[in-house]
């Protein structure tokens, strides 16, 4: 026994073959590359070691675009409390969104600290760690307010003593890294088929669009989509249905977007549920709700799901009124229309459900794996589109009309050129109000289910009008609640009303 132990001992003691330290890491391209796509991963991540933490889904939750759903009110308790306006600083949603930021500017900040700007292979994944660095603090921002800006590694000894920077300090590196990125970055044209999925020249430019029509830079702000527009690297797709298909997936209006795959053939035996996937499982999360009887309709593909972010009445009835058909179709579906076209739902008894599916995400068949024992609902490869083009024709045209005059006139000319790509008539002679509210229709009918209805509602200071039915309360749900375990461990000071 004493042998054994000893020979134990002296095996552990050896160096593991073949694992480098981090002084010896980040020296070459191909370190350069592992790492830039660490950042990419973690903000894949939404069914992270075996919980629900989709950063789209928290900034869905509290708009008025739709409901949590799901089985009863025990059913993810993390995103029916966002839902309701009930949450707390011990909401689990909310804790990993904000640990995934933070895990992602880490990596991030590992780059750009440690990778040497020596080839133009690392050049450009540096550019790429800056702008997701940009990306992460801009979501941070804007759902926190005040957050602790980190920009090198940090001793644990300080952690109590960082605290929250103030946002204007925070939207200064944001600015900063994204025109570095800028500069950095090459045009979405420019990447091979395999590297579509990186940040281009492009997509930092719209970012910074958008981050300057946050801060109410309204001229900086058109500037940059100005880039965007005039680079030709983009253009509006025929439809949206067309923009979210699969063909869809990088394509024309395709700015940004975080990737998933639906190879990966899961089944219940080895789908990773302790773990990360592939696929995108929040698709399925997502899909009408199976077992309260939905039957798709013959000639459809959206299979059933597990019955969350169920979409509300007042959204149908929006497109209703707008005259918007074929949009409508691509986007939201009534059970009427889905009785009508053959398919079944019940019409009461289902938890949380206002009367609609939402399909812009749909749980459909044929994005999906076909191939043999994978199981469908397990292997969605649906992709997030995080900045779409249309998204930035929209934010042009209101920091155009920002600007009043001819610029104004400018604003009206983007909002039409989008309803045109959307069979919807051209609007003429608005002005002012008008326009505005033109424009806020248009963002509330194109960018349904895409995470910025709520932040648009309360940047223009119409989340108590809106929201404040469903439990808005003006001076607090403006922002999110910093976690408990940052107040408690980090010495963070809450946000208000938390």
């Amino acid at each position: 026994m004493l042998t054994i132990g000893g020979c134990s001992k002296d095996f552990l003691d050896q160096p593991l073959e073949g694992k480098l330290t981090e002084d010896e890491f980040y020296k070459t391209d191909a370190d350069a590359n592992l790492a830039i796509i660490a950042v990419y991963d973690i903000m894949q991540s939404d069914f992270w070691n075996g919980g629900w933490t989709s950063m789209l889904m928290l900034k869905i939750m509290p708009s008025d675009e739709s409901n949590a759903g799901g089985a009863n009110t025990g059913d993810q308790p993390g995103y029916q409390d966002l839902d309701k306006y009930t949450t707390t600083p011990l909401n689990d949603k909310v804790s990993a969104a904000w640990q995934k930021c933070y895990t992602a500017v880490y990596r991030a900040n590992k780059i750009i600290v440690k990778v040497s700007a020596d080839t133009d292979i690392r050049k450009r994944v540096i550019a790429e760690a800056k702008f997701l660095r940009a990306y992460n603090y801009f979501d941070l921002v804007s759902l926190w307010g005040d957050v602790p800006l980190v920009t090198t590694d940090i001793d644990p000894a300080s952690y109590t003593s960082i605290g929250r920077t103030p946002k204007a300090d925070v939207y200064a590196l944001i600015e900063s890294d994204l025109k570095e990125a800028i500069e950095g970055l090459p045009l979405k044209s420019a990447y091979s088929k395999a590297d579509k999925f990186r940040a281009s020249k492009g997509a930092a430019q719209a970012l910074l669009g958008k981050v300057y029509l946050y801060e109410k830079k309204w001229a900086e702000s058109a500037a940059q989509f100005e880039n965007v527009i005039n680079s030709n690297e983009y253009q509006l797709a025929s439809s949206v249905g067309a923009a979210f298909s699969k063909a869809g997936e990088f394509g024309s209006e395709s700015l940004f977007e975080i990737s998933y795959s639906n190879t990966s053939g899961y089944d219940y035996g080895n789908f990773p549920w302790s773990n990360t996937p592939e696929s995108n499982i929040h698709v399925q999360l997502w899909g009408p709700r199976s077992d309260a009887g939905y039957v798709m309709a013959p000639g459809d593909s959206l299979l059933g799901g597990w019955g969350m972010n169920l979409a509300k009445q007042k959204l149908y009835n929006a497109f209703v009124a707008a005259g918007d058909v074929v949009r409508r179709g691509q986007t939201i579906m009534s059970r009427d229309e889905l009785i009508a076209a053959g398919g079944k739902f019940p019409a009461s008894g289902v938890y949380d459900f206002d009367g609609c599916f939402q399909r812009k995400y749909g749980s459909f068949a044929t994005q999906s794996s076909t191939s043999a024992g994978a199981v469908q609902e397990l292997n969605y490869g649906t992709n997030w589109r995080f900045l779409r083009y249309a998204d930035v024709v929209l934010m042009a045209a209101e920091a155009n009309y920002r600007g009043g005059g001819v610029s104004e006139a400018k604003g009206l000319g983007y909002l039409n050129n989008l309803r045109t790509h959307r069979s919807m008539p051209v609007l003429t002679g608005l002005t002012g109000n008008t326009l505005f509210t033109a424009i806020v229709k248009e963002r509330q009918l194109e960018l349904a289910f895409e995470g910025f209805r709520y932040l648009d509602l309360v940047r223009w200071d119409l989340a108590v009008q809106e929201l404040g039915p469903l439990g808005f309360v003006k001076g607090k749900h403006e922002l999110l609640p910093i976690p408990n375990n940052d107040v408690v461990t980090g010495g963070l000071a809450q946000n208000p009303g938390y």
